[in-house]
Formats: structure tokens, sequence, C-alpha cells
């Protein structure tokens, strides 16, 4: 066993801290080469280099942790390769292999074995997969060469005591464009995010929701994550959207909801309006991060819309989810076969 790092682990907040290793593969005359793990966190580029000139730059996020009995694991990795090699294909760039992209990670975070918190800190080590155009590029096309690169960096738990209902505001911003990138994970998304969250933070929201481009009248998600709806019958209703990113942790829950608590779950168009006339008891934001954000409030130019649960507590649903889901990912309850990836 890897002697931790002298860290104060409780106390941990979600920024970057520079590791020991940090996994690199380059792209050059039509092939991937065999990647390995280095030292160095700088990236040397040419000025020109596509990714700078043209945006061209796809990434992903997960977490490693370590479980009640001691193990260091991943959840669902391979839906993260999944997700980055259909990003790639949209932006066209050379995808990189799904099953090498588990091994990197693996290999990852085993050379960053110091870094990964200690069970019951609540803190995890984030795991950043990113890839973009390295080779200079002066006119509007697809770089030629490219970097794929994997670093971790520890982070504490993203609600330092317990997760609290935020408020949210219903955006006159789109966030992607009907027939667009809103289903990849590139950064060029989140870049024409920043003004929108930085304006919705001045005005005291803590996130923006995003109506759907072509007829701003249907949800669809926020700057970084998927929409949750439970409605009066405690069904679990999910926004569907060929421009909303398809998160890993809504799938998940979308599972676990079925699965383990015999919920009935529809993924659909979901209006603003049935929102207004109060059809939904709790509402919630997923994501890799925080898993369950609750919603005790959206604002929708003035006109709030206020949930069951409150801005006290997350409600009774997402609770029994958002414990279920990560009893899961911490090895309390049983996974289904394949979601947690051991790594030691």
């Amino acid at each position: 066993m890897v002697a931790k790092k002298d860290i104060d682990w409780g106390n941990l907040g979600f920024s970057y801290h520079v590791t020991d290793k940090r996994y690199v593969s380059m792209y050059q005359d039509g092939k991937w080469d065999d990647g390995a793990l280095i030292s160095d966190d700088k990236i040397v580029m040419s000025e020109d280099a596509g990714v700078l000139q043209y945006s061209q730059s796809v990434f992903e996020g997960l977490k490693a942790y370590e479980t009640e009995d001691g193990h260091i694991v991943c959840f669902r990795p391979d839906l993260n390769a999944q997700r980055m090699y259909d990003s790639a294909l949209r932006l066209e760039m050379p995808p990189f292999p799904v099953d090498r992209f588990v091994e990197a990670v693996k290999e990852t975070v085993r050379a960053n074995e110091a870094w990964v918190p200690p069970y019951g800190t609540g803190a995890t080590l984030y795991i950043r997969p990113y890839m973009f155009g390295i080779s200079p590029v002066i006119g509007v096309k697809p770089a030629d060469d490219y970097m794929f690169r994997i670093f971790t960096t520890p982070v504490g738990p993203y609600f330092k005591g317990g997760a609290k209902p935020i408020v949210v505001r219903v955006s006159d911003f789109d966030r992607a464009a009907p027939r667009g990138t809103g289903h990849i994970k590139a950064g060029l998304n989140y870049a024409m995010s920043l003004h929108a969250i930085v304006d919705a933070h001045k005005e005291g929201f803590a996130e923006n929701i995003y109506l759907d481009p072509a007829t701003r009248t249907k949800l669809e998600e926020t700057g970084g994550a998927n929409i949750l709806l439970v409605d009066q019958d405690n069904t679990l209703v999910i926004p569907a959207s060929d421009s909303i990113l398809p998160s890993i942790t809504r799938r998940s829950i979308h599972y676990v909801a079925e699965n383990y608590l015999g919920m009935k779950v529809v993924e659909r168009e979901v209006l603003l309006s049935e929102v207004e006339k109060g059809e939904f008891k709790e509402c919630g934001l997923c994501g890799t991060a925080a898993v369950i954000s609750p919603i005790g409030k959206i604002n929708d130019h003035g006109k709030e819309i206020e949930f069951s649960n409150g801005m006290e507590k997350m409600g009774p649903v997402m609770q029994k989810l958002y414990d279920t889901l990560t009893g899961i990912q911490m090895g309390r309850i049983e996974a289904p076969e394949g979601w947690i990836v051991r790594i030691d």
C-alpha cells in the first residue's frame, strides 16, 4: 500500500493540484503512439496550434476513490471513453480507442495512488482526460496532429456540509444550436456558457436553466449538468433532447431508479409551462462532481417556481436516489456488473 500524501483531506476544495504523473499519447502520421506516463505538467505547442486557433478540443471528467473495503475504483469509465470517442468524431478528431482510454485511466490513477483521498473524507481523485489539435492550422480545417492527455487532482466534496437546495434562473441565452454540438463534451460549449454563468452569479443565482434553442419552451439542461424532475406520482421525469449532453450520472440514476428503487422513469420533452403549473414536486441537477444538486426554486424572469422540499434540504426522492447511487459507488451497495472498475 502506497503512503498517502500529507494533505488535509477534509478541507480540500474543488481546485487543481499538480500530482506526480500524467498520461500522454500523440497522434501523428495517421496513428496514435503507444503513450506514456510523464512527470512534466507543462505543454509546449505552436502559437498556431489547432486548439488555440479553432478550439478543437474535447474532454471528460470522472473520479477515482477508495471504497469502504479499501479498494481504489472508478465508476463506469467505459462510458466516458465512448462519449469522448463520439465527441472526437463530431469535431473531426481521430478518436482515442475506448479500451486504451480505460487502460490509460487505470495507469494514471495507479501512478498517483498516493493522491487518492482516504475513504470517509468525502474527497476523491478527479480525473481529467482531454484531447486537442496540436499541429499548426491557419486555414479553417482540422489539425493533422493531436495530443491525448490525462491528469489527476484531489478534490474535496462538491458540497461541504451537505447539499443545500439552490436557486436557478431561466436563461435568455442559448447553450447550443438545434443541430450543433450540445450533445458532445467539447470545450467550446463551456466557453460559450461562461458569460451566462458569470451574469447569473451577479444576479444571485447558482446556475442557468437553458431552454431548447428552437422554440424556447422546453427544459434542456444547465451549463454543466442534466436536469431531473419528480412528478406528483413519484415518477422520475428526465428531459429528453438531441442537444443536451448524455450524462453518465443521469443514465446511472435512470437505471438505479428503475432497478433498485422500483420507480417509474420517463425520458421525454418537458415544457417549462408544466413546471410553472406545479406538476413536479422535486427538481435537481445531476453530474459527476455533485452527483445530485437539489433545486429549491426556479426563477423565470421574476416569477418564482418553488418545489416542495423548500430551501433547507434535498427532497425525499432525490435523497433516496443520491444515497443509492453513492452507496453503489462507494461499495456499500452491490453494483450492477461492470459499473465499478478496480484500479488496485
